[in-house]
């Protein structure tokens, strides 16, 4: 072993048989303590259980004994020492953990009820030091062995690691306090007031701490505008469709369906100059991942744990859950999708629409429930983005179907599949619309346009309104309020474009 190495004399090691066992850290008076305790009063039970949690006892009479208290108190039975030796007696346990008299002098040993949940945190933290001292002796064994393989034992150790984490958070206080916080911490600090991942405050396409969901037909798109949002999150361009997006550090890409023809889409917008970047913040996964996402939840965030990602892109869902139309295992996924985004990964999923519902008619609006799968996809999604067109035209739209904060769009788009972009039709741009508008326009008249004609809806007029308000605001508009209507009839409020706006793009 190289010099500076040396294993302290008291660590047993198989090349060194002679050595003292290191002494394992516990307490015996604690656990009498607990133990007599719930023997004087059961309910006390109830309280020390959760902060004990499983094996935590060193002496194995005390575990036996506390097995043994916890099948009286779960069938509200009483817990003194004459019904547990009769319990013992029947079990064929009694002579192992001392007999008759012991159990009677654990109930002799009376610090009172209150304490015992500040005996049962030092079983536990006891219990805690012993498993990573094992951890950490099986380690030293592994290193010794002839042949090791450091990249091995250290997987094994980070794996223990990881479970002894698990292990302390579901045991004691924390697992009921890992995820509280007080009420002005959860207003304040959970990310309601922080800026979009895309879009902007008003216009939210992608809020931070809620998954994006794009979902289309084969052919229309969804992968296209998703690259170009990954690619904005790595830094290599700073907007999408005109709006913001925010960077991230680096990006889990699950390539499981057809990983070959994601890649040649990805080409498209990929140049030598990208190379560093990619290879240092892109990651990719190809192919079907080691289990479903419903079969096991933690899997997502271990993966990005295990990547350093930030941002996670699933492509597409119907290759990350068994099957999308069991309602029981879209809320596992869901419960996957949480456990991610609450570790701080931003989830971008891609997902298809319902077959029947392929051939709608251009411009028309969907709805969330052409979504394929269960309803609690959608339900547990905090955007969901919906792509109409057929497959291959370059010309589609994008309706907001859930919006975190104000719709965005419609938008009809145009997609350049040479060079894998996507842009927005200047034609259906509302300042665009009232500035080629010379006589103004009123709410209905912007409504029949963006929806491509016919009779809007009043969800139709209600969102013009709104686009032409934002505009008014910013100081790009102008607004002549209309006159309720009588004998004469009325008329509406018409918006124009300012003098500002005019002079600016004149």
């Amino acid at each position: 072993m190289p010099q500076g190495t040396t294993l302290p004399s008291e660590m047993p090691s198989r090349f060194d048989e002679g050595a003292a066992p290191m002494e394992p850290p516990y307490n015996v008076d604690a656990e009498r303590a607990v133990l007599g305790a719930c023997m004087h009063k059961s309910d006390v039970i109830d309280v020390v259980r959760p902060i004990v949690g499983e094996d935590a006892f060193y002496r194995p009479a005390h575990e036996t004994i506390w097995r043994a208290l916890l099948a009286q108190h779960r069938e509200d039975k009483p817990t003194d020492p004459i019904v547990l030796t009769e319990l013992l007696q029947q079990q064929g346990d009694l002579e192992r953990v001392g007999g008759r008299p012991y159990l009677h002098q654990l109930a002799d040993v009376h610090y009172g009820t209150g304490g015992a949940e500040h005996h049962a945190e030092i079983i536990r933290e006891k219990a805690n030091l012993r498993r990573l001292l094992a951890s950490a002796i099986h380690t030293v064994q592994r290193a010794q062995e002839p042949g090791a393989d450091p990249e091995a034992i250290r997987s094994e150790v980070e794996a223990e690691m990881r479970a002894e984490r698990e292990r302390a958070l579901a045991s004691g206080q924390g697992r009921l306090n890992r995820f509280a916080v007080d009420g002005w911490s959860f207003v304040k600090e959970t990310g309601a007031d922080a800026e979009p991942l895309w879009g902007t405050r008003d216009k939210t396409v992608w809020a931070p701490g809620e998954s994006l969901m794009i979902v289309g037909a084969p052919g229309v798109g969804k992968t296209t505008l998703a690259h170009q949002v990954i690619f904005a999150r790595l830094g290599l361009s700073e907007t999408v469709l005109e709006m913001p997006v925010a960077p991230s550090r680096r990006v889990l890409y699950l390539a499981m369906d057809r990983p070959k023809q994601i890649a040649k889409a990805m080409a498209r917008r990929v140049f030598d100059t990208d190379e560093a970047i990619l290879r240092e913040r892109l990651v990719v996964w190809e192919g079907p991942l080691p289990a479903t996402l419903d079969k096991e939840p933690d899997l997502l965030a271990d993966l990005a744990a295990a990547h350093q990602a930030d941002t996670i892109v699933i492509d597409s869902l119907k290759d990350a859950v068994s099957t999308m139309v069991d309602d029981s295992l879209a809320v596992a996924f869901h419960n996957a999708r949480m456990r991610a985004l609450r570790g701080g990964v931003e989830i971008l999923e891609l997902h298809h629409q319902r077959k029947a519902t392929a051939d709608a008619p251009r411009g028309q609006r969907p709805s969330l429930d052409q979504v394929y799968g269960s309803t609690w996809i959608t339900a547990g999604a905090g955007s969901v983005l919906f792509v109409t067109g057929r497959a291959g035209d370059p010309a589609v739209t994008l309706h907001h179907l859930k919006t975190p904060t104000g719709e965005v769009g419609p938008l009809d788009v145009t997609h350049d599949h040479k060079r894998g972009t996507t842009t927005v039709d200047p034609t259906k741009d509302p300042a665009v619309l009232l500035r080629n508008a010379p006589g103004g326009m009123t709410a209905r008249d912007l409504a029949t346009v963006l929806i491509g004609g016919g009779d809007p809806e009043r969800a139709d007029v209600e969102k013009a309104r709104r686009h032409l308000a934002r505009l008014v605001d910013s100081g790009l508009a102008t607004r002549a309020d209309g006159v309720a209507g009588g004998a004469g009839g009325g008329q509406q409020t018409r918006y124009y474009a300012s003098s500002r706006h005019l002079t600016a793009v004149g």
